[in-house]
């Protein structure tokens, strides 16, 4: 079968290969899925580079979303059978066109759910889950609080911005870059700024980031309320959050938000009550994300390419059976 594969750390568009290899037999508990479409993210890609490299072990496929269909069941295996569509989470690998993972680690595809929908109810939506919940930990509700979203122009910025509109919340929506503000119909009130240039008297409740650096650190500084909250989930300045920042204002709790770290230790339950909730946000339109092409696992380097491409308007999905 054909496969990606990485070797070494470094540029993603130089260190993953296309390979191919023997197709691994599903053993008790496993399941064979043939990958429909499986989705790039930036957190497929940037453990490619190294950046987690004490956790990431060499070769390795990357990919962690996507949706394919079962073609072959290992003992013991109950609830799954060869034709059912699930979508495969707790580690990566989907960027082939085989993929042998425990059943418990597979969710169900309702029918009604097509397969490029499904192959991006994973990293986002659950992602967006997760992020409103941890703000109703810290305040209970959170009706009338105000919160600002960072990055806001992003697939998953703007399922926040929904999700948070849902909530009854004064949404801020933050982004580095004129050519977004038009994408951005669900926020309150929008800022462009990069850091250095965010306007006076900000007030927020919390703050939802991904981006890091500088922007992280000036919005902890002069924008986060005594007594709230700013959370990060992703970094894409490549910037960390300046320590400072973060030790200086004690009144402000600092939380980071990895998905895999939830996955892990929330149990089976929450993970399909999880997925309910992405299936049902994808049916009415809180979850859709725009797909800007789908590229055959074949053409692997163009589709990385795209991907890095800053013109780029949606995410870019691949079709490993071609």
């Amino acid at each position: 079968m054909r496969s990606s594969l990485v070797r070494q750390f470094g540029d993603p568009g130089q260190v993953i290969d296309l390979v191919d290899i023997d197709r691994a037999t599903p053993g008790a508990g496993e399941v064979e899925i043939a990958i429909s479409l499986s989705a790039i993210n930036p957190s497929d890609l940037i453990p490619v580079t190294g950046a987690y490299s004490v956790r990431t072990a060499l070769p390795f496929v990357p990919g962690f979303e996507g949706v394919g269909v079962v073609t072959r069941i290992g003992p013991g295996v109950r609830d799954l059978k060869p034709g059912d569509r699930v979508v495969p989470i707790g580690a990566s690998g989907l960027w082939q066109q085989f993929l042998v993972r425990p059943a418990e680690w597979c969710f169900s595809v309702p029918d009604d759910i097509d397969d490029t929908p499904a192959a991006t109810s994973y990293v986002n939506p659950l992602t967006a889950l997760r992020l409103v919940e941890q703000l109703r930990e810290h305040f209970g509700s959170l009706k009338g609080r105000s919160v600002g979203v960072t990055a806001a122009g992003s697939a998953i910025g703007g399922m926040l911005l929904r999700l948070l509109d849902l909530e009854d919340v004064e949404t801020t929506a933050i982004v580095r870059s004129e050519k977004t503000v038009s994408r951005l119909a669900d926020a309150d009130r929008i800022i462009v700024a990069d850091g250095a240039d965010l306007p006076p008297r900000l007030a927020f409740d919390a703050v939802l980031d991904a981006v890091g650096g500088t922007l992280a650190g000036g919005l902890i500084t002069r924008s986060v309320q005594s007594g709230g909250i700013f959370i990060q989930y992703g970094a894409l300045s490549g910037v960390p959050v300046p320590q400072a920042a973060i030790s200086g204002w004690p009144d402000v709790r600092f939380a980071f938000l990895w998905l895999r770290n939830w996955v892990h230790s929330a149990g089976r339950d929450a993970l399909e009550a999880a997925f309910e909730r992405s299936f049902a946000g994808l049916r009415d339109g809180l979850f859709t994300s725009p797909i800007a092409a789908t590229y055959p696992l074949s053409r692997l380097a163009e589709a990385l390419a795209h991907q890095a491409d800053p013109r780029r308007d949606g995410k870019i999905l691949l079709d490993p059976r071609c």
